[in-house]
């Protein structure tokens, strides 16, 4: 599955908390809100050619807008180098912009990515 390949990516490239969805706090895992993580999620796909694609968003949480927008800088760097994982033969960023949460007032960045895998 090519979130679990991203998860794993991202969690082994990041000195911060990657998810699947947004954590339950408090929880075993997250007593506290972590001060920045990621969630990644799947908001697209298909097959074309005999080569399939997932559009991934990733929500880049921070203290501060500055915070949100300098780990939205980070992953999209490390994405950037998503091609040289096995399977992945592509990568193409889709778009970037800041995406605070007006109803919790959380900083996030999004940048939601194309990837192209086998």
């Amino acid at each position: 599955m090519i979130e679990e390949i991203v998860l794993n990516y991202l969690s082994a490239e990041l000195s911060v908390p990657v998810l699947m969805e947004y954590p339950e706090v408090p929880s075993e895992d997250f007593p506290t809100l972590p001060e920045q993580f990621v969630v990644i999620e799947r908001v697209g796909g298909g097959i074309r050619n005999h080569i399939q694609s997932a559009s991934l968003a990733f929500r880049s949480y921070g203290p501060s807008l500055y915070a949100a927008a300098a780990l939205d800088q980070l992953v999209r760097e490390k994405m950037s180098d998503a091609p040289d994982l096995p399977d992945i033969s592509g990568v193409r960023l889709s778009s970037n912009y800041n995406h605070s949460d007006s109803r919790t007032h959380q900083y996030r960045y999004q940048c939601v990515w194309d990837i192209y895998f086998v």
